[in-house]
């Protein structure tokens, strides 16, 4: 099964991995130090929940681990497992259009809302990750 091993950490390349889908209650971890960034996570088996400075980052339903989390002005990548397949809310630059790839698929074009939200869904895996590239166009 594939955990972070910690409810949020960071990783020697820069990233940020989060998440714990195993945990029947809820686990949060706030105010943790990431290039400069406060971060909050929320986990457990319904809901993954990740801020940054107080702002909505990241959120899956049902709850997911997230491995090498980066996001900058363009793209966010990541790679995400779970118990079964997830939705997830990505907080993005409103009313845009990205790039979505998800296990090596491209999923096409798809538009942020004017609240800057973009959802999809993945077949997540407890064994394995699956990564996922959101890059604007």
């Amino acid at each position: 099964m594939k955990t972070v091993g910690s409810l949020i950490r960071n990783e020697d390349d820069g990233s940020l991995s989060f998440g714990d889908f195993t945990l029947a209650a809820k686990g949060k971890v706030s105010d943790f130090s990431h290039n400069g960034d406060l971060y909050k996570v929320k986990t457990f088996n319904e809901i993954t929940k990740l801020e940054r400075n107080e702002n909505f980052v990241y959120e899956s339903v049902p709850g997911s681990a997230v491995f090498n989390f980066v996001a900058d002005a363009n793209t966010v990548s990541f790679a995400v497992a779970g118990a079964e397949d997830v939705q997830i809310t990505l907080e993005l630059e409103p009313d845009k259009e990205y790039d979505v790839t998800v296990g090596g698929s491209d999923l096409g074009r798809m538009r942020t809302n004017l609240g800057g939200k973009l959802v999809f869904s993945v077949e997540a895996r407890m064994d394995e990750t699956t990564p996922v590239k959101v890059t604007g166009v």
